[in-house]
């Protein structure tokens, strides 16, 4: 399949309610789709990227100019087989994870139209519906918090994901689950603690927690599992894999009991498979985190969900949880089992309404 035209969209979605984790508060997401086309299909993929470099070092600035000038150029006009010749034909290029991987999901999208095959089917998904719950940002104070858990109970969520940070982690958790013993929590600290914390996050241990989430250094392997062997709570690694190696190095010195994997941060479908595979093989299950993505990257993480290894609920919230209104049809809860159904059509199964998109567009180019 001969790639024959690709363009960029930066796209700037208002949020419904602002969102605070340790690191920053935000008010809207930020991305660049990118699209291609060939054989009289077009293929949609999005590069999750923030407007600063806090989540990672990657921004729309970056990502577009490495999009528009490398990577583009470097895929545009070729015959591919297969969509993981992506990664072949870019890998010259270093780092870069989410540009990369809005190139490389927008290929896979345009190869399942083209063959008529959905992006579950074509990876190995298993799933006709994955398990997801809701990630909460910081809050004034406990007492809202458990309001603001009740409200997403209430709306049919099961698992709950809450963002900590260092000093407030047992007061803010406990609050919840003396009022919610039984349901499924989970901590994220992006990065907010040190080894010097360890007494803080093992205080976390009788809260019955499923996992605390990257607790040290954006980018720490081996003082992970100093930490995690001092632990009985799970911990799970984000930030820190942002390549196969890395979950293998992860895996090898026992620094988690579980990944996070984001399509963007791992570098598109491809890595996320080998991720997946080693995982697999090693007992280390999967779950599956989101970027407040449109419908395009939620559709892509609905399938990537779908696969065996992805055990345990992911960040893959109806669309109502963000937007207005989206650029694709909107996803829904399913609230008898806290799940959302996977598209079965063509590729990612979902359009992109031109319409919508003009009106979040900020810039548009095509790549030369």
């Amino acid at each position: 399949m001969k790639i024959e035209r690709i363009e960029l969209h930066h796209v700037a979605m208002r949020l419904l309610n602002p969102f605070q984790t340790s690191f920053s508060t935000q008010q809207e997401h930020p991305c660049v789709l990118v699209s291609v086309h060939a054989e009289g299909a077009t293929g949609w993929g999005e590069c999750v990227v923030g407007l600063g470099p806090f989540y990672s070092s990657e921004t729309t600035a970056s990502a577009w100019a490495i999009l528009k000038d490398y990577l583009g150029p470097m895929v545009l006009g070729r015959d591919l087989s297969h969509p993981s010749d992506v990664v072949f034909l870019t890998r010259r290029v270093r780092g870069n994870q989410m540009a990369k991987a809005g190139l490389e999901n927008a290929v896979w999208d345009l190869f399942g139209r083209v063959e008529g095959r959905s992006l579950s089917e074509m990876i190995g998904g298993v799933r006709e519906r994955v398990p997801v719950g809701v990630s909460i940002g910081i809050q004034s104070s406990p007492e809202a918090l458990v309001k603001t858990v009740a409200g997403f109970l209430e709306e049919g969520y099961g698992r709950i994901k809450i963002k900590i940070k260092k000093g407030l982690e047992f007061e803010t958790l406990s609050a919840v689950r003396r009022a919610y013993p039984d349901v499924s929590l989970m901590a994220d600290a992006n990065s907010d603690y040190t080894l010097a914390d360890a007494d803080l996050l093992k205080a976390l241990d009788s809260l019955n927690l499923l996992m605390i989430e990257q607790p040290l250094s954006h980018d720490d392997i081996l003082d992970h599992a100093k930490l995690q062997a001092e632990l009985k709570t799970p911990l799970c690694l984000d930030e820190s894999i942002h390549t196969p190696d890395d979950a293998r190095h992860a895996i090898e010195c026992k620094a988690c009991r579980i990944i996070n994997v984001k399509v963007g941060r791992v570098g598109g479908i491809t890595n996320a498979l080998r991720i997946h595979e080693m995982t697999e093989m090693a007992g280390i299950p999967l779950w599956c985190g989101g970027m407040f993505e449109t419908g395009v990257g939620r559709a892509t993480n609905l399938a990537l969900a779908s696969l065996p290894n992805f055990k345990l609920p992911g960040d893959i919230s109806a669309t109502d949880r963000y937007y207005r209104e989206d650029i694709t049809r909107p996803f829904v809860l399913n609230r008898e089992d806290s799940t959302m159904t996977v598209p079965t059509g063509p590729g990612i199964g979902v359009d992109v309404d031109e319409n919508r998109l003009a009106t979040h567009r900020v810039a548009h180019a095509i790549v030369k």
